[in-house]
């Protein structure tokens, strides 16, 4: 459930930045620009809250052992709230610097980034009992270390 909601609401958010960079380029009438930027804005908030928004979180609980499992997550929660306070203080200074066009640029690009990432390596773990997830990932890091020592 969790690959499938990232997979179809990524888009979604790449959509509405594209759209948001293409028409502060594209001249339009102010009203039309405001409609086209609110609506945008709108829409990428809706998507990034059903989707981006809480599955880390929900990821996260799921992929790590449960002996390890509160500490990992609490982990996770610090990277995510550091990464969320970055993107915050860096904003205004991007701001100033590439201005908001580019700020949403940057945006899509690591949006793409990140779907690309979620096709390629997150699996779907709907139906899954925890200890299959576990395992599942454990079986990855066994192949990985096991290919760095030949």
């Amino acid at each position: 459930m969790t690959r499938r909601l990232l997979l179809t609401t990524i888009p979604v958010l790449i959509v509405s930045l594209l759209v948001l960079v293409i028409s502060d380029v594209v001249n339009t009438t102010t009203v039309i620009h405001a409609a086209i930027s609110t609506a945008c804005v709108i829409i990428y908030f809706c998507c990034f809250v059903a989707g981006y928004g809480p599955i880390p979180n929900i990821l996260c609980s799921e992929i790590f052992p449960t002996r390890v499992r509160g500490l990992c997550i609490a982990i996770c929660s610090l990277v995510y709230w550091i990464g969320d306070i970055i993107v915050t203080y860096t904003l205004p200074v991007m701001l100033t610097s590439i201005g908001l066009t580019g700020i949403f640029a940057i945006y899509l690009v690591v949006c793409a980034i990140s779907w690309v990432f979620v096709f390629l390596k997150v699996p779907e773990t709907k139906g899954m009992p925890l200890e299959v997830i576990a395992e599942f990932f454990s079986v990855g890091a066994k192949q990985v270390a096991a290919a760095k020592n030949e």
